[in-house]
């Protein structure tokens, strides 16, 4: 007998950055990342992605166990130190909400 396992709360982000602003953004992001992980207790997983065609783009494929997980990342002080930093590295953001079904 199987046993349901709880929805996961999903968040993916894709941003395309400015001229220039490569390699600074991505070590902003890791950073986040890697301290989201680690500090957050309700995050799982949290990837960053460069695409293969397009370099200048990065997206983000993070798992939380709740969406009231996410915002406490949101208001996390590493979170806001990387908004604040990253934020002039960015041509557009776009972010996708959803729940994970499988596995």
């Amino acid at each position: 007998m199987t046993t349901a396992r709880a929805a996961n709360f999903v968040v993916i982000v894709e941003f395309r950055l400015k001229p220039g602003s490569r390699d600074t953004f991505r070590r902003l992001m890791i950073e986040n990342a890697q301290r989201s992980v680690a500090d957050e207790e309700g995050c799982r997983q949290f990837d960053v992605v460069v695409p293969a065609a397009d370099p200048d783009s990065i997206f983000l494929y993070e798992i939380y166990d709740t969406a009231a997980a996410f915002e406490v990342h949101q208001r996390a002080p590493h979170f806001l130190a990387f908004d604040r930093a990253s934020a002039e590295h960015i041509l557009e953001k776009k972010v996708m909400l959803g729940t994970r079904i499988c596995p």
